[in-house]
């Protein structure tokens, strides 16, 4: 397979695309997920983006040959930044890559990638518009009969901020050599009652399955902001990177390197595959449970890839208490965790015990 060296999309191309001006205002235009095109928001001058090219497709990496794969802390840096349009200065974490400059809308203001570290291979777009994403988490937090109403005034659907969260998939081949226990239920009569008896057999074997797309968040600082919760995303409306799907938005790079992406890969995936090998042994064996099964994995033909995915991030701020909350950028799902009102769910306690009591009251 031909491989691309994504670290070759570097800071000038980004900027070149994505500080692109309006031609009616000379605004800045941005991505606009309504539409999917671009769009000045000064005087809406709008233009369509073309479709990508029937032959570019997201490449997968080779792992073993990949230069950089170590973890950094740049989510605990601040860094300096001067625009290339207007020459002022501002402050920014240094996990953000891509921003808009607060004085003249320009977006020159950030590099696309580092020299050590690696650049993204494919994009999920936006498809989700703030007003609609502010729209779903209200009806979200309506929804949450225990959160309290002052939280849920206090909360403003208006506040989210769209990010392009950084992603590692993992492809790979698995042979597993496994041995456990098959066990064949049968229904026995003791006394008056009849009880289950399970006969166990010793098995062995070898498992194979190719594991495609092992998803694993790149980045530590949102790991609590409920993004695992508005999963999944649409990989199959994943396009090959394009910095004209970035501009207007926070585009973070990643702080969890490739090794420890694949570390962290390696256990979900040995987690799937305890699944799929009990499943297996009950039906090669026509078995109906398993149990005691002890594995070990070789991994072979590691790919990877290293993408974006949209959300939009929200956090309000609640008896001293900062909750955050995600809207899926293509999907609309919703995730956090919202305040819960104790006696609201001591009340709802009461009336559930109060009905049962009922309930054994007219049954007798």
């Amino acid at each position: 397979m031909e491989e691309v060296d994504y670290d070759q999309l570097n800071m000038s191309t980004t900027e070149d695309v994505t500080d692109k001006k309006c031609p009616q205002c000379a605004g800045t235009v941005v991505y606009d997920p309504e539409t999917r095109g671009m769009l000045c928001p000064y005087c809406g001058y709008k233009k369509t983006l073309p479709a990508p090219d029937a032959d570019q497709v997201i490449q997968e990496m080779d792992f073993t040959s990949a230069v950089s794969k170590q973890s950094f802390d740049w989510g605990a840096q601040k860094k300096t930044v001067v625009c290339r349009n207007c020459a002022g200065t501002s402050i920014y974490d240094a996990l953000e890559t891509a921003a808009v400059c607060p004085f003249c809308g320009s977006t020159s203001v950030m590099p696309a990638v580092e020299e050590n570290s690696i650049a993204p291979g494919g994009v999920c777009a936006f498809e989700i518009p703030l007003n609609k994403a502010g729209g779903l988490f209200k009806k979200w937090l309506n929804g949450r009969i225990f959160t309290p109403r002052a939280a849920k005034l206090q909360a403003n659907p208006e506040a989210f901020k769209g990010v392009y969260l950084p992603y590692w998939t993992f492809d790979t081949m698995t042979t597993s050599p496994f041995i456990g226990k098959a066990g064949y239920d049968r229904r026995v009569k003791r006394g008056d009652n009849y009880v289950t008896e399970t006969t166990w057999k010793n098995v062995s074997g070898v498992y194979q399955e190719l594991v495609d797309d092992m998803l694993v968040v790149a980045t530590k600082r949102n790991e609590d902001s409920g993004v695992k919760k508005a999963e999944p995303f649409d990989f199959s409306k994943m396009v090959p990177y394009r910095p004209e799907l970035v501009a207007g938005f926070i585009a973070e790079r990643y702080s969890i390197g490739l090794d420890d992406g694949w570390k962290a890969a390696q256990g979900l995936i040995r987690e799937r595959l305890q699944y799929k090998i009990e499943s297996y042994i009950r039906s090669n064996w026509r078995a109906d449970r398993a149990s005691g099964v002890q594995f070990s994995t070789e991994f072979d033909k590691i790919t990877y890839k290293y993408i974006l995915i949209p959300v939009w991030i929200s956090s309000f701020l609640y008896k001293g208490k900062s909750y955050q909350f995600v809207v899926n950028g293509q999907t609309g799902k919703v995730g956090g965790k919202a305040p819960i009102s104790p006696l609201r769910v001591a009340i709802a306690i009461l009336m559930a015990l109060g009905l049962i009591a009922l309930f054994m009251y007219f049954s007798n």
